[in-house]
């Protein structure tokens, strides 16, 4: 396993994240490699690390000036072995191909955990969203589908959205894809409920991850309810995580953005979640309005390179990281112990450092990692391409029902599968080992390809 890392980081030097993603499931998948000897001798770290194909393109498109803009364009198909390939598309400046392959790798294990038919995949561009108009983000999209239509299909790949790739930008992608292939089909999720979208897909991944962490409290014998929680970032996933916590009856004191947070004390209610939602996904403005729309919040600035996040540093029970990777350290794991928090579950994909996990795992603390608990997403996801398949559309109960199975479902894969390899309830080695062997036997089977 030290070999497999050394040539991981000896090929692609630069890919950090990729790194940490695949250190995480190395070490904690040793114990089924030493059960399963088939397994080091067929190679599958080797074969499950390494992408099946890789695509990268550049995306020209033209901005409102009549200027000519250049993006990088990239689609990880990273493993096939359950299904098509599954997974978002994020427009953020911070894309890299390190970054999409991360993120692929760990869809891989997110998606076998849902039970559901999907391989595993990623892709996205280093394209800014923000401050673009509607027209300029839309010559964009179909500047970015121009390409990337050659690579995807409904039995083949079918991309989402992610981090800043919305309902608009699904739209401008469909449209593209359409008019190229001259076919409608359920090529992309996170569609309009008009043509093709599923009830309850905006919510999924934020009530999916409020779901896991009921189940983990059940555990304890207890609930959601009375329980204080800091959640992290203002879009969709913390949007419609905190709209959970509240129907539960928990309490939320903060939401964030890149810029900064804010902390009510009184706890954002419905009425302030309204606004927040109005905020973001309509005026896409920052959070800082919040404090001036609510005088009673406190707005704090955070710089990107502070030593920790003062975020979470408040008292709480429970903590919902729901903005990006590795936005806990190990100085802000401290201080949330330090702060009474007791469970915490990722709404982000890897939102915590190595360092932070090892901080919170070794203090006792409900620790349920993004691959499992925010696997809500993918899984309504895979709901629409089933309704897609179908042509039909089930009710929103139905549908909500569904998450809420597959969500108790997850909790239960990683308990057993934890406790069959004799490490009690830590949900990240139980996740890992359960994801893993699923695709592992898959690509067994299927001989070497």
């Amino acid at each position: 396993m030290e070999q497999i890392m050394s040539l991981i980081k000896e090929r692609d030097p630069e890919q950090r994240e990729f790194h940490q993603a695949v250190q995480e499931v190395v070490e904690t998948v040793k114990p089924v490699l030493d059960r399963n000897m088939e397994y080091r001798q067929q190679a599958v770290l080797k074969r499950i690390t390494e992408p099946e194909r890789v695509i990268m393109f550049r995306v020209p498109w033209m901005d409102d000036d009549g200027q000519v803009q250049v993006n990088r364009g990239f689609r990880v198909e990273m493993n096939s072995a359950l299904g098509p390939y599954k997974g978002g598309l994020r427009f953020h400046p911070s894309v890299n191909l390190g970054i999409i392959k991360f993120l692929a790798f760990e869809q891989v294990f997110k998606n076998s955990l849902t039970t559901l038919a999907m391989g595993g995949g990623k892709g996205g561009s280093d394209f800014n969203p923000k401050g673009k108009s509607d027209g300029e983000v839309m010559r964009f999209c179909q500047s970015f589908m121009a390409e990337l239509y050659r690579h995807i299909g409904p039995n083949t790949d079918v991309p989402a959205g992610d981090i800043g790739v919305g309902a608009r930008e699904i739209g401008y992608l469909f449209g593209m894809y359409k008019k190229l292939k001259n076919e409608f089909t359920g090529v992309l999720t996170g569609k309009s409920l008009a043509w093709g979208g599923s009830l309850i897909r905006p919510e999924a991944t934020g009530y999916g991850n409020v779901y896991f962490a009921a189940e983990m409290l059940a555990t304890r014998g207890q609930t959601m309810e009375g329980k204080t929680c800091l959640v992290s970032g203002s879009g969709n996933v913390a949007q419609f995580t905190t709209e959970k916590i509240l129907q539960l009856g928990g309490k939320v004191v903060t939401l964030s953005d890149s810029s900064g947070y804010i902390y009510d004390e009184a706890g954002i209610t419905k009425e302030k979640l309204d606004y927040v939602k109005q905020l973001k996904n309509i005026q896409r403005g920052r959070i800082a309005e919040y404090a001036k729309q609510y005088p009673e919040a406190v707005y704090t600035p955070v710089d990107a390179n502070q030593d920790a996040n003062p975020i979470w540093a408040h008292k709480a029970d429970c903590a919902m990281p729901c903005a990006t990777q590795n936005e806990i350290n190990k100085q802000d794991a401290a201080h949330l112990v330090a702060g009474g928090v007791f469970l915490v579950s990722e709404g982000a994909n890897m939102p915590s450092t190595p360092e932070a996990i090892d901080i919170l795992l070794d203090n006792g603390l409900l620790y349920a990692p993004g691959k499992a608990a925010n696997a809500g997403g993918v899984a309504v996801s895979g709901l629409e391409m089933a309704q897609n398949s179908m042509r039909l559309s089930w009710p929103r109960e139905e549908v909500d029902a569904r998450l809420k199975h597959i969500m108790k479902s997850i909790h239960k894969t990683c308990l057993d599968a934890a406790s069959e390899y004799g490490a009690g309830q830590n949900y990240l080695v139980g996740a890992n080992i359960a994801g893993f062997t699923k695709v592992v036997n898959a690509m067994l089977d299927q001989g070497l390809v």
